[in-house]
């Protein structure tokens, strides 16, 4: 007679697990790895999952549990490898911001010195545009792309920016979600786990993280900003990707443009040797870290835009992906220009109000489902420091419906001022980490 089947045994207990986090200890590298496995086979439940979170967020993780939560989200699924490309490749990656378009002229300047930049991207939610959104404004343009395809233009063009497979970290998306919902997305470790098991799963060789700080940052303080840098290149040190961090201000919004297809527009003009002054100044400096890393510490990058081989370079990554770089981009249906009612100096534009009113807009979307309306934003005609006349332009709300101001400008009450002296003058790039 055969014996019944003995069914598995889980090696470890979720609530142990959750109780030596919530008691202030380190959890062993088998329990961690264990608890994150369970978690992505729904074995553990998400009411565990979350106790886990908050026990973080009260209590942290050494910088090895780090290490090992980060490494056991990676082996949830597929890691990509760039080793037959022939090219050293190395990614960006920001925290997010208002105006933050850095990553399109960034991707295709960093190409034009031979370098391999695999610029897998997401979608924006809330204030903080999506990279794909604004690129979805180029008619033709496409942003899902195979691993074949993917490979031929990284060896091609040198330069992709396309959604990221389902297939990476499938146990950050779970905990993502949870966290969202369970008060412990500010939890650092939390949060670095979570970008770079993504990062490093990729395969890139090297990775520049611009980490920002200030009103429309995911981060408002500097300090804490700081943490998430350090910690984040400790991780991606750890595991073998070249890893630097610039620490960046995010107080006003970058560039002139808050949107979709208006910031396709500003970085255009940024790739044809134009654009802002903050614009250019973050791309040379993130285009420099990131060329360092890939062994070329002394290309001159200013000399690529003046020179048209990054837009060269542009043109070609558009073009591989079915876009039309020469085509119109969307117009907006309805304007409404906000003028200054006194002469004085613009003193501030808070980077968050301005976001949240391009999102009001239509620019950005409240749930992953919602569409995006790429002619939707605001164009800023002015930054700190200018000098203003009454009745002169300082910003421009656009959109599809004119009914969709209201509540845009209800959004920006108080987040413009005029004075009588300039504000201080800080520094765009705050300092740079490395290991």
């Amino acid at each position: 007679m055969s014996s019944p089947t003995t069914p598995d045994v889980e090696p470890f207990d979720a609530v142990d697990v959750i109780r030596t986090k919530r008691d202030g200890g380190a959890v062993a590298e088998d329990a961690l790895r264990w608890m994150v496995d369970a978690y992505t086979r729904e074995y553990v439940a998400d009411s565990q999952m979350a106790a886990f979170a908050m026990a973080v967020l009260l209590n942290g993780m050494t910088r090895d549990e780090i290490r090992v939560m980060t490494d056991a989200m990676i082996a949830s699924g597929e890691r990509m490898s760039f080793a037959g490309l022939g090219k050293t490749t190395v990614d960006k990656h920001s925290t997010g911001g208002v105006g933050d378009k850095i990553t399109l002229p960034l991707a295709p300047l960093v190409a034009a010195f031979g370098v391999a930049v695999p610029q897998l991207s997401g979608r924006g939610l809330g204030h903080t545009g999506g990279t794909l959104d604004k690129l979805e404004s180029i008619p033709g343009w496409r942003a899902a792309l195979s691993n074949d395809e993917m490979f031929a233009q990284l060896r091609d063009v040198g330069a992709v920016i396309c959604a990221a497979g389902s297939g990476l970290a499938p146990a950050d998306k779970r905990l993502y979600a949870l966290r969202d919902v369970t008060g412990t997305v500010e939890a650092i470790p939390l949060i670095a786990s979570s970008i770079m098991s993504k990062k490093i799963a990729e395969g890139t060789d090297s990775l520049v993280l611009d980490v920002k700080f200030g009103s429309g940052a995911f981060m408002r303080d500097v300090d804490r900003a700081r943490e998430l840098a350090r910690t984040m290149v400790a991780l991606g040190t750890d595991s073998g990707v070249a890893t630097t961090a610039l620490l960046t201000d995010m107080n006003t919004p970058l560039g002139l443009a808050i949107g979709n297809a208006n910031e396709v527009r500003e970085s255009v003009e940024v790739l044809a040797g134009g654009g802002p002054a903050d614009v250019v100044e973050l791309t040379v400096a993130l285009a420099r870290e990131m060329l360092a890393l890939a062994g070329q510490p002394d290309a001159d990058v200013e000399a690529a835009l003046t020179d048209g081989r990054a837009m060269d370079a542009w043109r070609r990554m558009i073009r591989a992906q079915d876009g039309d770089p020469d085509a119109p981009l969307p117009a907006p249906r309805e304007t409404h220009t906000v003028v200054a009612d006194r002469e004085g100096v613009v003193t501030a534009l808070e980077a968050l109000p301005f976001g949240v009113a391009a999102w009001r807009l239509g620019a950005g979307r409240a749930r992953a489902q919602d569409p995006v309306i790429h002619a939707a934003g605001i164009d800023l005609h002015v930054k700190p420091g200018d000098r203003v006349a009454p009745g002169q332009p300082v910003f421009t709300l656009l959109a599809d419906d004119e009914h969709r101001f209201a509540r845009a400008l209800d959004a920006l009450d108080g987040a413009w001022t005029i004075g009588d002296e300039a504000p201080a003058r800080s520094p765009l790039v705050r300092e740079r980490i490395t290991a």
